[in-house]
């Protein structure tokens, strides 16, 4: 009697679903944005630091909104709010088609943002935390990696319609695309919980019987009254914020490009290999962290930073390097996800992880409510990115530094036996 041919488990279904919800979300209009900002400036007159404050205004409406998200998720049924979410999110990006003022970004920047929360950021790690008791990490990454492959098809997509149909034509079409993909998919495959299908959890059958070791792994570590007062915490803090302000300047490459002579097409095709790099860098970085540690892998991520930079500012000319830059800059701006989770644990252990963690990501929120519409306005002033570029070289530096320091940090509170 032959054996019966064991069934894929629903939660592989739900990991590309959700996959593909977060990858065109995040690609198709989050990502995308920075195309237009030359485009608009350009057309309407408005200046690139005016432009990228809706930025700005995105951070904060994401600070505040935040945890109010999660109390959300947890009560009402997920496939309605991510339905919501989506039309808030693309609808909202839709309508800057229509706007001739920067106050029309500024409006709607405020619901993209509160459903941009629930489509890019939360989902997809509620859901494979709902769904994997075993190969978490690996759909993570395959999470990850089918995102990359969708932005280095949409962005150079949308490079295009912008070029030959314009950007208000783009804007509609996008928002529209992304709620046509999102909404089906989610109706058809997403549910919060396995219990839903009648299923278990993947893995949940082969829970590890050592669950008692990994309690007590789970518990050493600096406690956070103790980690918040120390050096080490103040060069983590740090790092979090200029890691951030380095990745924004992604929102930023397009106009670059174009202030340098290229055209929207190929704008959209770098940021299309940026999107590879960004792929490669976020399956690589837990590798190499596991081969040589998160601090050696943090330095190299920021000095390896300073090619790319190095490019920009000698030879922004040659399309042939200035992709190789953007691939590699891609890289550097996805240790942004990583590296801070690896560091913090590196740093702190696993005692009050959580708590030590969403306060030193305080600096990736102000950063980024910075960052982005600090590089408009100077290169609203200076007509160029260059002393952007400068103090991009300063920051990677700087980090690197900052890492060296955290872990000196660390070192003093495992001689005062603050480590339990």
């Amino acid at each position: 009697m032959t054996k019966q041919k064991k069934k894929i488990h629903y939660a592989w279904w739900l990991l590309i679903a959700v996959s593909i919800i977060v990858g065109v979300g995040k690609n198709g209009i989050s990502t995308a944005g920075g195309l237009f900002l030359t485009p608009v400036t350009e057309d309407l007159g408005i200046g690139m630091g005016s432009l990228t404050l809706y930025f700005s205004i995105a951070s904060i409406v994401t600070m505040i909104f935040l945890p109010i998200a999660g109390k959300l998720m947890a009560k009402y049924d997920i496939r309605l709010i991510l339905i919501v979410s989506v039309v808030l999110m693309a609808g909202s990006f839709a309508m800057f088609g229509f706007m001739s003022s920067v106050w029309g970004w500024y409006l709607f920047s405020i619901p993209m943002a509160v459903g941009s929360i629930f489509i890019t950021q939360m989902a997809g790690p509620v859901l494979i935390n709902n769904w994997f008791k075993k190969h978490n990490g690996l759909a993570i990454g395959i999470m990850v990696a089918i995102g990359g492959v969708f932005g280095a098809i949409i962005q150079p997509f949308a490079g295009n319609l912008i070029a030959s149909e314009g950007w208000r034509f783009t804007y509609i079409a996008l928002g529209l695309g992304v709620t046509a993909v999102i909404i089906p998919i989610v109706l058809l495959v997403i549910r919060m919980a396995p219990q839903q299908k009648g299923l278990q959890p993947l893995g949940m059958d082969e829970v590890n019987t050592n669950e008692n070791a990994q309690q007590q792994e789970a518990l050493t570590g600096v406690a956070a009254s103790v980690a918040k007062k120390s050096s080490a915490f103040f060069a983590l803090l740090s790092f979090f914020f200029i890691i951030t302000s380095i990745a924004s300047f992604s929102q930023h490459i397009a106009p670059f490009a174009m202030g340098v002579g290229y055209d929207i097409k190929f704008a959209g095709s770098a940021l299309g290999a940026m999107q590879i790099g960004v792929l490669i860098g976020a399956l690589s970085f837990g590798v190499l962290s596991d081969k040589i540690g998160a601090k050696n892998t943090a330095i190299f991520a920021m000095l390896l930073g300073l090619v790319p930079v190095g490019i920009f500012l000698m030879v922004p000319e040659n399309p042939t390097l200035f992709t190789v830059a953007i691939g590699i800059f891609g890289f550097v701006v996805a240790s942004l996800g990583t590296l801070g989770p690896l560091l913090t644990t590196a740093l702190f252990g696993k005692k009050d992880y959580s708590q030590i963690y969403s306060t030193a990501a305080i600096g990736l929120a102000v950063a980024g409510i910075i960052a982005l519409p600090g590089y408009g306005f100077i290169y609203e002033f200076t007509g160029s990115y260059t002393f952007v570029l400068y103090a991009l070289a300063f920051m990677l530096i700087l980090n690197a530094l900052l890492v060296i320091a955290a872990f000196k940090g660390k070192k003093k509170l495992e001689k005062a036996g603050m480590w339990e």
